[in-house]
Formats: C-alpha cells, structure tokens, sequence
C-alpha cells in the first residue's frame, strides 16, 4: 500500500509523494449526473484525466462547462456517478466521509474565489484552522502561520480580521491556508476573479512559486491570461475534454517532504479538539452578545426557578418539622371517631371520664383532655373572636408550653368551675394592647372570666394555624359556661419515653375499647402528623419544580431553535470547515459544544442568580432551606439540556454536503 493510503487509513504523518512517477490526481471515464425534475444534467461526461506530481495545470471553460464540478471531485468535496478517480492510487470511491475529510486535510489545499474566510477569526486563526483538524497542538499551528503569512508578506497583518484586509491580502491569506498543512496539491478556483490585475498578477506569481517549490498546482479559470500562466491547459466544454496542451515539459521535481503536523488519535486527538470546540463556541457566542443574551435568559430563568423553589419548598418542610417539634415527638392524640371515617360536627364518643381512665396506664407524664369552640371575648368596647379551649392544668406539661407572665389554673379551679382564663399572646395583644393584663376581666358568651395568665409566643403549628391565638379556661368551667355539652374534642397524651409510643398507644386503644365496647376514636402520634405534613409539603415542592422543570423545557427548545438558525447562518462556514479537513465528529462536536457552553454559561449564571433570590426571599421573612443538590442538580439538568437539544442541530450540520455548503449564499 503505498504511503497516501497508508496515511488515510492508518492516520499516519501527511504524505510524502510515492517515489514512482504515478498520478498524484487520476480520472478514468468520469461522469458526474445530477437529476433535474424528469430529466439529468450532465455535468461531467466520461471525463478522463491524469496530472503528475509537480504539474501546473489550467482547466478552462466557460460557466457550466463542468470545470467547478471538476475541482469539487478532485477536492473530495463531491462524488463521482460513474468512473474512477484515484488519488496517488488510492481509490476514492472506497473511502468513507472521514477518510475523505482526513485525504482533504494532507492532501489539498484550496485558494477559493471568494477566499471564504471566516469572518470571526484572525487572518492567522484562519490560516491555523487545517492544522487544527490535522491535530497540531496549538502553539505549532500558530507558529506556523505567522511564519506563513511572514512569508506571503502579511507578518504584520496576522491579527487582523477579514475585513481589515484588502482582496489582494485576503486572498494571500486564503493561499497561507492551503499551505498550513503542506498539502502537496493546491486547488485554486478562479483566485483571480474577485482581484484588481495587479493583485491578481501577485497571487499568479505566488502560485507559480509554489508550483517551483514541488506543490502540484490545479487552476481552474475562464480567463485565457490567466491560464497562460500554467504549462499544461485542459479545455472543458459541455462536461467534456475538448483539448490538453502542454505548453512546455515540466521539470523534474523531487516529491514534496512530509511536513505536515503528525496525526494523533483516541483521546489524544479528543481532548485538543474539545479544547478548541470550545475556545470556538465562546467566541461564536460573543460574535452575537444579543443572540446569547436572549438564549442564556431561557437557560438562566429555568435554573434559577429550580433553586429557588426548592428551596423555597425545603424551607416550608423544615418550618412544619421545626413546628412539629415543638409540640413534642412523644405525644400521641386521642380524637373521637372510628378510625378512617370523618365525622362532620360534634362527636360524643370520647368523654372526660376516658382521659382519667388513662392516667393508669403506664408510661404516661401527662394526659390533657380539652374542649375548644370559637367565641368572641370582650374587654370594654373591644371584641376579639378567638378559640376557647377548655381544659386541665396538664396541659402545658402535654405541651411543653411555658408561662410568659401570671400562672396556670390549678386542679382546684377545674374542681371549683372558676371564672378563670389564661390568654395566649394574639388575644392579650388584640385585646390590652401593651398594657398588662394580669387581673382583668374579659366577658365570654357575657361571663366574665379573670385573666390569671399570659402563655409564652408559639406561632404557627405546622398547619399554618396561630396557636397563640387561644384562651384557655378550666375544662369544668368550659363544659357549665362555655360549651353545653360535656364530651371532648381531643386528648393529648404526653409519653415519657419516646420509645415507649407503640407500647402506650396500644394501651390506650385496648382501655377505650374495653370502656366503649367499639373502636369509635383514633389515637394518632406526631410522627403521622409529621407525615401528613410532609406528604403535602412533597406535593406542593414536586409541583414547583415541576413548573420550574417546564421553563427549562421550554428554554431547552429555544436553545435548539437558535442552534438550528446558527447551523443556517453558517452553511458556508461549516462548508469551508469540511474543505479545510473537519470530519463530521469535529462539526458535530463543534455545534455540540457550543450548545452545551451556552446551557453551561446559562447554568452557573441561574446557580448564582437562583441563590441570590432564595436569600432574598429570607430576608423578606420566607423560610428557606439552601442545600449542595438542588444547585448541583440544576446545573445537571441544564448542562443535559444543551447535550439532549443541541444533537438536532449539530447533527443536521455535520450531515451537510461539502460543495452545497459552501455555494450557499
């Protein structure tokens, strides 16, 4: 095999010429038909051709005589229909779309008539960019093409862009890169035609110099004058050879030395290429800051809404446990009722005389039966609806819940049916104001009752309701004068011993089974409580983050949409790309790439806007939880998002056809 193929099927060093006088270009009855409605065009007709190493050549013809589709299959930027065409023996047709790119890389180099220069880039990051899909390390390529321009008289020119440059220049710099890998054939369609003679008579000059160096040169012009310059001419016409003039015998060329920067492969090769992917997703995003901006927003509004409504959500669960937990883990809640069946309005199942039948049990440190119901209380001309609770002195001990000024009621006020009440700290606010109300009198249902205490601040339970917002009375005294009917609303029972729950609260179920010969009451601990709140806490988090999963959905769509116009607006671009050695890989990693450095951008700015929100909703009062998951979980999703929803997009430019890439306008 010999040394081209070789380096196209072995990603070996780039060629050097085989040592026999062979083709370096061959063509064999080559036809190139494409199909126009019912009918075909022919745009090569059994076209055979044969250029040596070293040969400088013109391909003539007028527009649609077939010379451009010519040098497009030279290129291996397009197929033949019919016919063979080798390069140095090595047969085209057998090579797949990245050996192909891989034989455009070493083997050619094109001088375009529209010099087809990025827009975006240094003259010496255009010339660089063949090494860059050659696998040269970075500061080689650079070198090389500042040593390159330097020579074509461009040195100090290099970092300018495109359109700092005049058409004479720019086309210099489309010749520098042709020769960035030391590709032994240059390809150079019209390169003349968009010049001023002048500058034209320099690129000619330029070609010809190349040409003495041992560069095959191929020049495809319409322009006699300009053919003139090459020592062998190929008319076309109608797709077809109609002469082949050597104007003189070339001379004998030693083959052109493998220069061009040695291949790597795997992930040596990988690494420098995701490197440059995405050195070039930056500085395509900064060449449209508005189009980022407006594609970052999605990204960064999806993310941040992520943060902060979970941690809204996991501040609202650990508010419920904080609140939770102060009523106590070791409680257990005796309620009237047969388990699993809601009763509406007043149940008379559970009695007075059942919470001292509990006391016996034991493992208990405090039973508190109660009875509430909503009343007004008045002090003077002020009315205040608050809960009347009725109950035992136990139930500060069931509570854990201290006295702020005054005293509880005693078991001899329960005995006595005393006028006496304990306020929480909403009512004696709403009522005194911040006058002491210790010793006064308020009137319920026009009794009036005297205010022997003040309970200690407890704010909401973890159902959102206020628990200081409560009078209690002495549980006689609320049966007599309060609520007319002496059964209960709850029992609270106080376990010592946390460990003791299961064991008491199947006590407590065998004792009031034996009393009421039914299971007409249900007896329930915090951690169910606990549970139920939770549950909901879940379902109002999982519908946030829902809401929030949907924004990045949606900003998942409109990065795809503005990749996809991207893959549009850069046809030409991607098209240049492919003629200068990108693979398929590499322009699928490139719009990949880019994708995901937007979602990635897009991503950390959400992370750090979305913590900012949720520490300036605590600082409004909201209660939040901030944890390592959710941002880290957030970023994950958005860093998917530009992988899952920039593939369409980049698969659809890496599948674009070379030559229709590049005539797109």
């Amino acid at each position: 095999m010999n040394e081209l193929a070789r380096h196209v099927t072995e990603d070996r060093p780039a060629m050097p010429l085989s040592e026999e006088m062979r083709p370096i270009v061959e063509l064999v009855d080559v036809s190139r038909i494409y199909p126009n409605g019912e009918s075909v065009v022919r745009a090569l007709d059994r076209v055979s051709l044969a250029i040596m190493p070293g040969e400088f050549i013109a391909i003539m013809g007028q527009s649609g005589s077939g010379k451009s589709t010519l040098m497009n299959i030279i290129g291996c930027l397009d197929r033949v229909s019919s016919g063979l065409y080798r390069v140095d023996g090595v047969d085209v047709e057998d090579l797949g779309p990245d050996e192909l790119a891989e034989l455009r890389c070493s083997a050619f180099g094109f001088v375009f008539q529209r010099y087809n220069l990025l827009p975006s880039l240094t003259a010496a990051e255009n010339v660089a960019i063949p090494a860059i899909y050659a696998g040269s390390g970075r500061e080689a390529r650079e070198e090389r093409a500042h040593e390159l321009l330097a020579r074509l008289g461009l040195g100090e020119r290099s970092e300018h862009r495109p359109n700092q440059l005049s058409g004479g220049q720019q086309q210099r710099v489309s010749i520098a890169r042709a020769l960035m890998n030391a590709a032994p054939v240059i390809l150079a369609d019209e390169p003349t035609g968009a010049l001023d003679s002048r500058s034209g008579e320099e690129v000619l000059a330029l070609l010809g110099e190349l040409n003495a160096e041992g560069h095959t040169v191929i020049l495809i012009t319409h322009d006699p004058d300009v053919a003139a310059h090459a020592r062998r001419v190929v008319r076309f016409q109608d797709g077809r050879i109609v002469s082949d003039e050597r104007r003189e015998e070339e001379p004998a060329r030693a083959p052109l030395p493998g220069t061009g920067p040695a291949r790597r492969g795997g992930l040596a090769r990988f690494v420098p290429d995701l490197a440059e992917a995405v050195r070039m997703a930056f500085a395509s995003m900064t060449a449209n800051l508005f189009r980022t901006a407006l594609t970052l927003l999605g990204i960064v509004i999806g993310v941040a809404s992520v943060i902060t409504m979970l941690a809204v959500g996991d501040g609202g669960k650990q508010s419920v446990l904080d609140r939770i937990s102060q009523i106590g883990t070791n409680l257990l809640i005796v309620r009237p009722g047969a388990p699993g069946i809601r009763t509406a309005g007043d149940n008379a199942t559970l009695l007075a005389e059942d919470a001292e039948a509990l006391k016996v049990i034991p493992g208990i440190d405090a039973i508190a039966p109660d009875r509430s119901g909503r009343y007004t209380l008045r002090y003077g001309s002020l009315d205040y609806f608050t809960t009347v609770t009725g109950t035992t002195p136990d139930y500060l001990a069931a509570r854990d819940w201290a006295m702020a000024r005054g005293v509880m009621f005693t078991p001899a006020d329960v005995r006595a049916y005393a006028p006496v009440t304990v306020l929480g700290q909403t009512v004696a606010q709403n009522l005194f104001g911040a006058d002491d109300p210790i010793g006064r009198y308020v009137m319920v249902k026009n009794v009036p009752y005297e205010v022997i205490g003040v309970l200690s601040p407890r704010g909401a339970n973890a159902f959102g309701q206020d628990q200081d917002d409560v009078a209690l009375v002495p549980l006689s005294t609320g049966f007599v004068r309060v609520f007319g009917r002496q059964f209960l609303n709850s029992v609270t029972v106080k376990v010592t011993n946390a460990d003791d729950i299961p064991a008491v609260e199947a006590a407590i179920t065998r004792t009031l089974t034996e009393r009421h010969q039914a299971e007409d009451f249900q007896v329930r601990n915090t951690a169910q409580f606990l549970e139920t709140a939770m549950e909901t806490q879940n379902t109002l988090t999982l519908v946030l983050g829902c809401v929030a999963a949907i924004s990045l959905l949606v900003a998942g769509i409109g990065v795809m949409n503005i990749m996809l116009v991207s893959v549009t607006e850069r046809t030409r671009e991607i098209g240049i790309r492919m003629a200068t050695g990108a693979r398929m890989s590499n322009i699928m990693l490139q719009f990949n790439t880019e994708a995901l450095v937007v979602c990635s951008v897009g991503g950390a700015v959400g992370v750090g806007l979305g913590l900012a929100a949720a520490l300036g909703l605590e600082w409004m009062g909201v209660t939040i939880v901030l944890s390592l998951l959710p941002p880290l979980l957030a970023f994950a999703c958005a860093f998917l998002t530009g992988l899952v929803f920039g593939y369409l997009p980049a698969r659809k430019a890496a599948g674009l056809d070379p030559v229709v890439a590049l005539a797109y306008e």
